[in-house]
């Protein structure tokens, strides 16, 4: 399997494109803000078809470059419908009022084909099998994707902006609550097997195994599921 991953843009987003190889058809994951160029990059250099985009959530930093992406190619966008509206009304996510500046001229709106995720749907894309469930609490609308083991391939999942490397994604924007995002972790994320790799929306790469045993948060719903509140949260990047 391959995946070509790149941070993009201001705020370093992570965007993927995942393929079963080398010059075969590709899913791309979250092209958001100056993302078009990277993409097209990774498309000329492995040799890839794109097929679809599939998004974890709705936010301006993972959506940003999805109707350039989808234009270009002819391919259509999958986000959960909790999140659709972010894609024209950005502003709107970000608790901000319409007609403020937002990082400049960025292109808003939906490609010309949309489609709904749904939790517990698997996605059958580009020869590939990718396994959907919603992950509310960093929005409303967040997923994750995860892609069994196969081969010598360990399991893997697309965390999006619900676990990062240490830390988990941020609450304090409209749609986030800190009780879902653990009810979340809790649910989605604690019953993955630990050498699951997960690719997260910002940072670095890790494993379930490694944040099991260091991520606070994770640690917490380990021990006292999600009532236990949100105690001190400190998100990584992004929004």
């Amino acid at each position: 399997m391959l995946v070509a991953g790149f941070p993009a843009g201001a705020w370093g987003t992570n965007c993927y494109l995942v393929a079963p190889a080398a010059g075969e058809e590709c899913v791309i994951i979250d092209p958001g803000h100056q993302a078009a160029p990277g993409v097209e990059e990774a498309v000329a250099k492995h040799r890839l078809k794109p097929v679809a985009v599939i998004l974890t959530h709705g936010h301006i930093d993972h959506v940003a470059s999805v109707v350039p992406v989808c234009g270009a190619h002819d391919v259509p966008a999958w986000i959960h419908p909790a999140d659709r509206y972010m894609m024209s009304d950005p502003e709107k996510a970000m608790g901000m009022s319409i007609g403020q500046p937002l990082m400049g001229e960025l292109t808003v709106g939906e490609p010309d084909d949309v489609h709904e995720l749904s939790d517990g749907s698997t996605l059958n894309l580009a020869g590939l099998e990718f396994g959907v469930a919603h992950a509310p609490g960093h929005t409303k609308g967040s997923v994750t994707f995860r892609m069994p083991e196969q081969a010598d391939v360990p399991p893997v999942l697309f965390s999006g902006d619900l676990l990062f490397a240490g830390s988990i994604g941020r609450t304090d924007l409209p749609g986030g609550d800190p009780e879902e995002i653990l009810s979340s972790l809790a649910r989605v994320c604690l019953p993955l097997e630990d050498e699951t790799v997960v690719l997260a929306g910002h940072g670095p790469q890790t494993t379930i195994g490694q944040e099991r045993a260091t991520n606070p948060f994770l640690r917490q719903v380990a021990a006292a599921g999600p009532g236990g509140g949100a105690g001190g949260a400190a998100p990584r990047r992004g929004l």
